[in-house]
């Protein structure tokens, strides 16, 4: 029989549920899909509607990354107030020229500017004045800075983005591709505008302005030195023959995805270089019987593959590449210890201020100065090394002026604290 006398137990309040948030609508196009141009007549209306348009134009291009070998833009987007979203085919066209002129004197809003401004600079295309959303993004302590990131966070629509990794050199584009395409730009205006209104309420618009006029100013890359060198798994060769199959077999692969404009991993991979580069089989049979030296790239180019590990064989131990790459400029920062004790202490102080600096003005480490001028400075530090001196070398390297404001004086006091031999 239940004891109705008994003291009940305490009752267990139950943990708060947190209503569930709906997810931010997606971000739809609101002139619906235009057609690809890629024909001159329909690119030149396109030109004189943007030259017709106000304010600023927002761009982006797709390359074909992971399938071509060359980095060219396999389409444009464009969108401008006053005119629809343009989607240009450039590989229809010798040249781009009616947009070259409409685009004259008006400012670009790109995502990730660094990325498209080389493949759009190989069109002709290239601007006077520039608004980078993810830069800003970076500027103003966003945590994730990708576009769709931002443009849920700021202005809380959703875009798609299950077409960012695929051929765009296909052709025709399938309608779903280039609707992807037309919404990367269909936001930028907006989100150009509340970021911009953002840095200026930070107090950090001058300083975004000064790192867009250095995106315009920077030249294009250089090759790098020994890009070989850069093989997955380089790790795991052992000795100087070795490596110097490794740089045949690349050089070979590079050679000919350059002919056949594809990128070199769907060649071989670079598991399939070291593993040759170690083994150095002699002939076809011994190549191919390799662990993962498979797939039709392996067969059709065999003879070139051992020809090129022969090669490697012969060369005279003059020729042979170092165990080790050349560095331009300060060696690897774990070496410094042994290398330079003063110049290790100077950089471990130097780190240690700036990461400070960097969480105070809420800005990534990163941006707040590149860390390849910190090292070169650090290194090999001016003399005197006042801060005059420190500010002058950072602008030798390309430090803008709000870096040089906000972190001269921390490295002049790196230096001053050891100053070495």
């Amino acid at each position: 029989m239940r004891d109705d006398s008994a003291t009940p137990p305490d009752e267990v309040t139950p943990e708060p549920v947190e209503p569930e948030v709906p997810p931010a609508p997606l971000l739809e196009l609101s002139d619906g899909l235009p057609p690809i141009i890629d024909t001159r007549d329909a690119l030149q209306a396109a030109a004189e509607a943007i030259a017709l348009g106000t304010g600023p134009v927002a761009i982006d291009a797709e390359r074909a990354s992971g399938y071509r070998y060359s980095a060219r833009a396999y389409l444009v987007q464009l969108r401008r107030e006053g005119a629809r979203t343009a989607l240009v085919d450039p590989i229809a066209f010798d040249d781009l020229a009616p947009l070259v002129d409409a685009l004259e004197g008006t400012e670009w809003i790109l995502h990730a500017a660094s990325q498209d401004l080389p493949c759009l600079g190989e069109l002709g295309l290239r601007p006077t004045t520039l608004f980078d959303t993810e830069l800003a993004g970076r500027l103003l302590g966003y945590p994730r800075v990708g576009l769709a990131t931002l443009v849920e966070e700021i202005l809380g629509r959703r875009l798609r983005k299950e077409h960012s990794a695929v051929d765009w050199s296909t052709r025709p584009l399938p309608l779903p591709w280039l609707e992807y395409a037309a919404l990367d730009v269909e936001p930028l205006v907006e989100l150009r505008d509340a970021l911009h209104r953002q840095l200026i309420e930070a107090d950090k618009w001058e300083w975004a302005r000064q790192e867009f006029d250095h995106l315009i100013g920077l030249p294009p890359p250089e090759p790098k030195p020994e890009p070989w060198r850069r093989t997955s798994g380089l790790h795991r060769v052992r000795g100087r023959r070795a490596l110097a199959s490794v740089r045949a077999l690349w050089e070979a692969r590079d050679e000919i995805a350059a002919q056949r404009d594809v990128t070199p991993g769907r060649i071989i991979p670079d598991s399939a270089i070291v593993e040759a580069a170690t083994a150095s089989p002699r002939d076809r049979a011994g190549l191919l019987a390799l662990r993962g030296f498979h797939g039709r790239g392996a067969h059709r180019y065999a003879a070139v593959w051992v020809n090129a590990l022969r090669t490697a064989r012969e060369l005279p131990e003059s020729e042979l590449p170092l165990a080790a790459a050349r560095y331009d400029g300060p060696p690897p920062p774990r070496t410094w210890a042994e290398k330079d004790a003063a110049a290790a202490a100077r950089l471990s102080q130097a780190r240690a201020g700036l990461a400070e600096l960097a969480e105070r003005v809420d800005v990534p480490v990163e941006n707040l100065l590149t860390p390849d001028y910190v090292r070169r400075l650090l290194w090999q530090p001016p003399s005197p090394a006042d801060e005059a001196a420190v500010r002058e070398t950072l602008r030798s390297f390309g430090a803008r002026q709000w870096q040089i404001e906000l972190t001269a004086a921390l490295l002049t006091e790196a230096v001053a604290a050891h100053p070495g031999d």
